[in-house]
């Protein structure tokens, strides 16, 4: 369900199409980008860890939201992803007491992360899950792209708008445990190990993601449909705009 691309709309865009991809991990959301926004589009991927198998064009290992504040202003949009551990429903309401005896944290990084983005004046996209303190501006789930994934992410849209998508109705189970009970299902669970969870093979096929083989970023990794979406909404919304200020 990709949006098709106006040819005079991508001639409307800067060239090159400069991307930061903040908290990038291998680059799931970047190939998104690539597939949208063309050739003319240069990515930069921010993570506090290395990603050898980065897809973007560009990578910088550090702290995503310092480079914001550094660089942001420096490109013509920007995709945050900050780290959802603290971030989910889990974390927040079931599972805190048991975090909390163990001495387990995990940082809350959405307020900081839009502070710096606003402060960059750039249109920007901060992606997380439900439960989140995103703003719940686009939901996307991997049935509306056929993937073999469901995978809901909301997307917090700053600086531009976009309408959201029909959501369709999932066609069955997440294979795997739950509950005591075992189902089979078109849909794998693409997080954890055990229990009928999807190996490396099948997060690749099942995300869209063919060039790496690392299961933990695997499945941390955005489907890169998710971001061709967003793309392709960017462009239908705002470029349009960048063609009358040039």
């Amino acid at each position: 369900m990709t949006q098709p691309t106006d040819i005079g709309r991508l001639l409307a865009l800067p060239e090159p199409f400069r991307v930061l991809d903040a908290y990038s991990c291998i680059g799931g959301g970047a190939e998104g980008y690539r597939r949208a926004f063309g050739p003319r589009v240069h990515v930069t991927g921010v993570d506090i860890q290395a990603q050898p198998d980065y897809r973007g064009d560009a990578f910088h290992q550090g702290d995503a939201i310092e480079y914001i504040h550094a660089h942001g202003h420096e490109y013509d949009f920007i995709h945050a992803s900050p780290p959802c551990q603290g971030e989910g429903a889990p974390t927040k309401g079931t599972n805190r007491a048991r975090n909390r005896a163990i001495g387990r944290t995990y940082p809350r990084l959405i307020a900081p992360t839009r502070a710096a983005l606003e402060a960059t004046g750039r249109p920007y996209v901060m992606e997380n899950v439900a439960g989140s303190e995103v703003r719940k501006d686009i939901r996307l789930c991997g049935e509306q792209f056929g993937l073999g994934v469901i995978m809901h992410r909301y997307f917090e849209l700053g600086g531009w708008t976009a309408v959201q998508p029909a959501h369709p109705k999932h066609r069955g189970y997440v294979r795997g445990w739950r509950h005591g009970e075992y189902r089979e299902g078109p849909y794998v669970a693409a997080y954890g190990e055990g229990g009928g969870k999807a190996t490396v093979d099948e997060i690749r096929t099942a995300k869209g993601i063919d060039w790496s083989t690392d299961h933990l970023r695997l499945r941390e990794a955005l489907p890169p449909a998710y971001t061709e979406w967003i793309g392709h909404a960017f462009l239908a919304t705002h470029a349009p705009r960048l063609e009358v200020a040039a």
